[in-house]
Parts: structure tokens; sequence; C-alpha cells
């Protein structure tokens, strides 16, 4: 049996997942979606076809898991006007980024917290999300929030200490590729290539190595070499890849988001503990 579900935020990742649960089956009546604005609310439900309302304390009441998908500076004040409304047998699923279970132990003592970081690709069931509990939460917890959040696509479950690289390479991951998408169609059509037939080329190929590097069983490292020729094309376009610092980008730029990941999780922590 699917889990009712209540999602406060209705920005783009709680829309995403709303529309992915209405996808896997569930039914309008057991979801209730949580807006900020009144013609946000309005609209989301015209979309959605899910209630939506602007009282997060009373659509909690009765919901099997509470879905939170504001934005890290906001996580005390929801907590706070759903606090009284909670039952110990709800389980509160938080997709905030960089915000640690702590935070949610401490605003939300007698509730069981699933900690998760899921990325866009989930608007096509194809995300990926990460999640993490408090040591000692029961598997039928970890099985609700999962079913959850299978809506939107591959889970994996890690410990909290992984959170923030996760955050950093899966969860602004799109982000990277679609920026390559950018640069490499731009540089298409620097090469003479009409702009639909370089979108399209880019796409797929980005579409098509992605799906290869998923089913093969090969690594990225082997099926890179498959394609670079000696002396060839391919070969001719990593060196300069190689020699620009590729890799070391790559490397700084996960490091970067890490890092933020880490200090939106401190200032949630800061924030909580001046509330207390």
């Amino acid at each position: 049996m699917k889990p009712s579900v209540v999602i406060i935020g209705a920005g783009s990742m709680g829309l995403i997942l709303a529309e992915g649960l209405v996808r896997g089956g569930w039914r309008a009546s057991d979801l209730q979606l949580v807006a900020h604005r009144g013609e946000r609310a309005t609209e989301v439900e015209r979309l959605t076809g899910i209630p939506t309302s602007l009282d997060a304390g009373s659509a909690v009441q009765g919901r099997d898991v509470v879905v939170l998908a504001v934005k890290p500076k906001d996580i005390q004040a929801v907590c706070a006007a759903i606090l009284p409304q909670l039952s110990t047998e709800q389980i509160v699923l938080s997709i905030a980024a960089g915000v640690p279970l702590s935070v949610y132990q401490s605003l939300l003592p007698d509730s069981p917290v699933i900690r998760s970081m899921p990325n866009t690709p989930a608007a096509v069931d194809e995300g990926m999300t990460a999640f993490c509990a408090p040591p000692g939460t029961s598997d039928q917890v970890l099985k609700r929030a999962e079913i959850v959040l299978e809506a939107m696509g591959q889970t994996i479950y890690l410990s909290e200490d992984l959170m923030d690289a996760v955050t950093a390479v899966s969860g602004s991951g799109p982000a990277y590729i679609f920026l390559l998408a950018e640069a490499l169609t731009e540089a298409a059509i620097r090469e003479g290539l009409p702009h639909h037939a370089a979108e399209k080329l880019v796409l797929q190929t980005i579409r098509g190595a992605g799906l290869l590097a998923q089913t093969s069983d090969k690594s990225a490292f082997r099926l890179r070499a498959e394609v670079t020729s000696p002396g060839g094309t391919t070969s001719a376009a990593l060196h300069v890849l190689e020699n620009s610092g590729f890799r070391t980008m790559i490397e700084d730029a996960v490091r970067a988001a890490a890092q933020r990941s880490r200090e939106l999780g401190a200032t949630a922590v800061a924030l909580s503990t001046e509330s207390e």
C-alpha cells in the first residue's frame, strides 16, 4: 500500500516529486501540497490536480510521510509550524540541500527523519537520490521513505558523512552536464552546423554515452579508450582537454559544491541552536 504524502514546498523539486508520485500510481486524494503564496497554490493545483494549501500545520495531519521541500533557510520555520501536529508515526523526509539530520532531531525530536538528496532528472523518472537516516532507524521507516523516493528514479542508501559529496556529484551534477551540452552545441555551431542539427547531435550523444556507460560492464576508462584511436580525431580533442586541466577543473568544481553544502549545513545547525 502506498503511503499518503504531504509535500511542503511547491518549488521545482517539490513539484517534480509530486508529479512523479502521480505517475507512480498515487491518487491525488493521497497527496497534498503546501505552497507559500496563494497564487502559487492556485497554479500548482491547476497543473497537478493535487490539493494545495497554504497551511503546513493542518496539511500534515493524517499523512504518512511529510516531505520538506523548502530552502535550507526556511527549515526552522517550517518545522516550528508542523511540530504541534506531527505524530511519532509520521515520517519526515527532507530534500533540503545541506541540512544535517542533527537539525531535524533538534527541531522535531520525536519524529523519525530521513535526509535525502535528489536531482532534477527526477522530472523524467531518471533521478538519482541518495538518502540517510539516524542510527537505529527501523527498516519499516527506511522502506516507506524509499517507496516515495523511488517515484523519482533510482535510490541509494549512504551514511550521512557522504551526503555533501553526493550533493556535489549527483545533486549539482546535472548542471555540469547541461554546461557541457551548451559548450558542445556552441562549438558545433562555430564549426558550421545549423543550430537544430548541433543540438540534436549533442543531446543524443550525451544520452547515448550515459546509457552505454550505465549498461556496459566496462569502466568509463575502458569505454573512453575504445573511442580513442591513436592519432585520431578523438585523441586530438582529448589532448586539448587534458592539457587544459579538464580533470582538475572537474575536481575543483565538485570540491566547491561540497564545501558549499557543508556551509549550508553549518548555517542550519547554528540557526537551530539559536532557537533552543
